[in-house]
Formats: structure tokens, sequence, C-alpha cells
């Protein structure tokens, strides 16, 4: 079937993950719409769909946690507003500390967490156990428990997230691949695709682990890399509890989320493995990468041991696939200092299915406004230097970060 584009769009915008979809949402929901979503290939088929959707609410700072707090109360009631399900859950999160000094940490994060209205409580390594059965905990020294945390599918999130943009007013097309963004005298008006020319007042760049490729056609820094991200997923486990919290290990650089009676084991480990430093391939589209064992093996034996049950558990999954991550951690949001009217929200570092909600809401409202609805400087990507786009310096960093 033949593609039609409109020839003019108040806003388009670059990208059909989680972040795209939630910013054209809310452009909607501020009355925009006419908002155009162009996809290269399919929605969530970059990065969206493999990921975790672990869904936390504390964040670095007051703000940052404001927007993550939003996302939890918008993914719970999508599904009522849009009659798409989101899988969201408010199973809770425990943080588990092996060292004086992370459990220092950890209290520090508490009192943070309270000042910023996010319910949470120290626990001991007894009430670790009961909340999470059959986790090792005799060389712990304590934790921390958000009862208010969750997960939730990411696809689905996305899913609901289009119908709300287009029950506004919003034009969603797939299969469309923007080759140059249009410019005039510094301010974006278009963009150029595959299928024919948008003319634009705003031109938004959603486009994930491409967003750097996508600036540079602005004229536009987006430092920003892809790097591996290594998880499994068991077979079914005998006696496991639902409703498990979300359990985060620190000191093992492990997280673990109960799904279905299965567990998610992923990693960030100290050394990751940057990837695509020669492009990312035409042709991807819910791909995963090659599986490294080797690499992984550290965290699983260490999971194992912190976590018997897994020792008699199958693995039914070993997945490898890429992620956008930034130099400093923290995510790219805002108008080009470059080019006026083109706006990013892309670079998530991993947390882009808990963030959403909130940056596409900041986002918008920026837009609509013609400035951040709050001090947004932690993420704003005026932070970052022309040099930082440089691909060698990025693949040092992004392995640490």
């Amino acid at each position: 079937m033949a593609i039609s584009l409109p020839t003019h769009a108040k806003a388009v915008i670059i990208g059909g993950g989680v972040i795209g979809t939630s910013v054209a949402y809310h452009l909607t929901k501020l009355g925009w719409t006419d908002v155009v979503l162009l996809e290269r290939r399919q929605l969530t088929c970059g990065t969206t769909w493999h990921a975790a959707g672990l869904i936390a609410q504390l964040r670095a700072t007051q703000n940052m946690t404001r927007l993550a707090k939003y996302s939890q109360e918008l993914y719970y009631s999508l599904e009522e507003e849009t009659g798409v399900a989101t899988g969201f859950k408010r199973n809770g999160s425990i943080t588990v500390a092996l060292t004086d000094e992370r459990m220092e940490e950890l209290r520090r994060s508490a009192a943070m967490a309270r000042a910023f209205g996010v319910e949470i409580n120290e626990i001991t390594t007894s009430e670790i156990l009961n909340l999470y059965p059959g986790l090792k905990v005799d060389d712990a020294v304590g934790g921390v428990h958000l009862p208010k945390d969750g997960q939730g599918d990411p696809v689905n999130i996305t899913q609901a997230l289009a119908k709300g943009a287009r029950n506004g007013g919003a034009k969603i097309i797939e299969g469309v691949k923007v080759t140059n963004v249009l410019t005039d005298h510094g301010v974006a008006v278009g963009v150029e695709t595959d299928h024919g020319t948008i003319q634009a007042e705003y031109v938004v760049n959603c486009g994930g682990m491409w967003a750097r490729e996508i600036g540079a056609m602005a004229g536009v820094s987006v430092p920003l890399h892809a790097c591996e991200h290594f998880y499994i997923v068991t077979e079914g486990v005998d006696g496991l509890q639902s409703n498990l919290p979300v359990l985060r290990v620190p000191d093992e650089c492990a997280y673990y989320k109960e799904d279905a009676g299965k567990i998610m084991l992923g990693a960030f480990e100290p050394n990751s493995k940057p990837w695509g430093m020669d492009g990312i391939p035409e042709d991807f589209e819910f791909d995963s990468l090659p599986e490294d064992i080797d690499h992984f093996e550290p965290i699983l034996e260490k999971a194992i041991n912190r976590l018997p049950i897994l020792a008699e558990a199958g693995i039914q999954t070993f997945f490898n696939g890429p992620e956008s991550f930034t130099s400093d951690n923290r995510y790219l949001m805002g108008e080009a200092p470059e080019v006026k009217n083109f706006f990013v929200a892309a670079g998530f570092n991993s947390v882009g299915i808990q963030s959403a909600g909130g940056a596409g809401m900041a986002l918008a409202q920026w837009m609509d406004k013609g400035n951040a609805p709050m001090d947004l400087w932690d993420v704003d990507i005026r932070r970052m230097m022309p040099f930082q786009v440089n691909r060698s310096y990025l693949r040092e960093r992004v392995s640490e970060t």
C-alpha cells in the first residue's frame, strides 16, 4: 500500500519508540492536533521492544523524581483512557547493600526520597528475606524498599501512548525514513523522507540510538552512543512467588525481575561494550546482538550465589541488545542550541521506560510555552559541548556510564 504523507505539519517527530510516542501523546493533550510521527520501520523496533520495563520513582534530583513519578501515574491511567493494557503493576522494589559504604549511600538516597515525597523504608536483612524469599542475605548489611515502584510492558506502554496520540489527532506513520532535516537561517522548517517532504514548524528528534546521526542532518550535536546490554530470562521456576518486587544488588551490578513465573536477570557491568562504531545497520529492526557468555558469566555466577534457585532454572533466553548512552549518564532533552525549533529527547541510559511519560510531558510543554516547565538543566542538551559528539570520545566514555 502506498504511503501518503501530509505536506505540512506543526510538528514532525522522528522516532516511534516510547519517547517519540510520549511526546506525540502529550502534544495532543495540549491541543496540537497537527502532529506527525515518522518511524523508519515499526513502532518500538529499535530498543524499546527489548527494554526491561522497570519503573522506579526515585532519581538523582527533585525534578527528575517529579518526572519519574508522573510516568508512573500516567501508565497507571493509560489503560482506562485508551483500552490498551500497559502491564503496569506496583510490586515495589528492593535495593540491597552488601557493604557499609553502600548502605550509607542508600540511607542518603532514602533521606532524599522522603524530601521528594517518595515512600521509602530502610529494611533489615530479615525483612529483605521476608519480601524476597530464597535470597541469600547472610553477607548483606541491609537495604531499602520502595513499595510504589513497579514494572510494565514497554511495547504495550508505547502502543497505548500511540493510541492516545492518534485519538488526539496525531498521525503516526510507519515505514518512512527521514533522510534530511530542513533548516532555514538557523531554524528547523521540515524534513525530507524517502516518501516525500514535510514542511514543519517544529522538528523533534526522538531517534534513540540513531539520534546522533539525525542531529547531524540539522548540524546539531547529539552526543550519544549505543552499548550492548545483556540479560537472561529463565524458564518457569517451580514455586517462585508471584509479584516479587524488583530487586537490585548494585554491589554485584545486577537487577532481577519476576514476570510470569520466570526471572529476568540483567546487568550493568563496570566495563560495558560500546556497539555500532561503524554505524547501525540499515535493516536493523527488532534485532539482537551476538551472545557473549564470557562477558556475562561473572554477573551470572554472583547471581546464582545470591539467588540459589537460579542454579536449578534453565535459561530460556540469553539476550543482548543495544541501548543508547550519554557521556554523563543523563539523557538529552530540549531545544538544540544550534537550530531553533529543533528539539531533542534521546539518550536515556536504560531508564527510557520510567522516564518517557515525564520527559514527553515536559518536552511538549517546553515546545508549547517556549521554555522548560521546571528546572531541567540536569538533562538539558545545552549542557553538552560540541566536541562530545566525537565518536572516539563517546566510545570511551559510555563504556563507563
